[in-house]
């Protein structure tokens, strides 16, 4: 079974059954804003559970991969906490034939830039996302964080941005800073922690979940971690896509 909707025609698929590309840029376009829009992609099973052996991929599918690289060819700039870019191997953002109107027409370059968020800036600065990426990588930190680390990611050809006092990045900060710099559509992929801290600074416009038909019981990760709110804030569905039990859900801020 493979439905859409209300987004777009759920026939809209292309000579291998496959939601086309097309279709899915169109389910998941960016709102019209002003300002910055910040949309989390996440996936999890039906205990809740946000990773297998510490990663997303086992508890993933060819469509939510296919969703997951549609939301990288709409965004500006992909977000990543400094633990998720070491245990999913984040390598750069590639530009992608599919996405190449789309991009040039909403005056984006080639491909988003990505951003890791660290305090302490202990990631290595000789692998490829900071080394050969088509689009500078950025480096969201404190100002605290230790002056030998931030020439280390100056020197490896990184972008540094200071989004917090003291060694931590303060989450609505980093927003307004990314914005500044031309970054409005802004996508997190987590992990947990990062967002929690986006959730608990009320700095989310809409989730993007994918809701795997799997259980795996254990004490793996919910898709956000960290504080808790004091008031749990409501989300609208906007759209839902089924496949193979598979529900990929798309849910805006009210």
């Amino acid at each position: 079974m493979r439905r859409l909707f209300p987004v777009t025609d759920p026939t809209a698929a292309d000579d291998r059954g496959e939601w086309s590309l097309d279709a899915l840029a169109d389910a998941y376009a960016y709102p019209d804003t002003d300002g910055p829009w910040l949309r989390a992609n996440m996936v999890s099973t039906l205990d809740g559970a946000a990773q297998h052996d510490g990663r997303s991929q086992p508890i993933s599918c060819p469509s939510d991969m296919r969703i997951f690289g549609t939301l990288r060819g709409l965004a500006d700039v992909v977000i990543a906490g400094a633990g998720t870019v070491r245990l999913e191997g984040y390598r750069p953002a590639r530009a992608r034939e599919a996405f190449a109107a789309r991009r040039a027409a909403a005056g984006q370059g080639a491909a988003p830039a990505v951003a890791v968020v660290s305090g302490s800036l202990d990631l290595d600065f000789s692998l490829p996302l900071f080394t050969s990426p088509l689009v500078p990588t950025l480096v969201l930190t404190g100002a605290g964080a230790p002056p030998d680390r931030i020439a280390a990611a100056r020197s490896a050809g990184a972008e540094v941005v200071i989004a917090g006092e003291g060694s931590r990045v303060d989450p609505a900060r980093a927003v307004r800073e990314l914005a500044a710099l031309g970054h409005r559509r802004l996508l997190t992929e987590g992990g947990p922690r990062l967002l929690g801290q986006f959730v608990a600074a009320d700095a989310l416009d809409e989730m993007c979940l994918t809701l795997a038909p799997m259980l795996t019981a254990g004490d793996a990760q919910r898709i956000a971690g960290g504080p808790s709110v004091a008031v749990p804030e409501r989300f609208a569905l906007t759209s839902v896509l089924e496949e193979a039990g598979f529900l990929f859900s798309r849910y805006r801020r009210i």
